[in-house]
């Protein structure tokens, strides 16, 4: 079964991080940004990556557990 993944930009009492979610909407991967800019900008370049890498390269990239 191959895992699907999603990105969220989350801020909270002005810190912005970029979480990585499985399917059931569990966080898999988070990442602290220094600004909204940042968060955006890592977003999108993990979006890039759940677009051009294979599943498993994506998983073994972001060192995320096995599906």
């Amino acid at each position: 079964m191959t895992a699907t993944y999603d990105v969220r930009v989350e801020e909270s009492n002005g810190a912005w991080s970029v979480h990585i979610v499985d399917a059931a909407g569990e966080p898999v991967f988070q990442r602290a940004c220094a600004d909204e800019g940042e968060a955006h900008l890592f977003a999108s370049t993990v979006r890039q990556h759940l677009a051009w890498l294979s599943p498993d390269r994506f998983r073994r990239y972001y060192r995320l557990p096995e599906a």
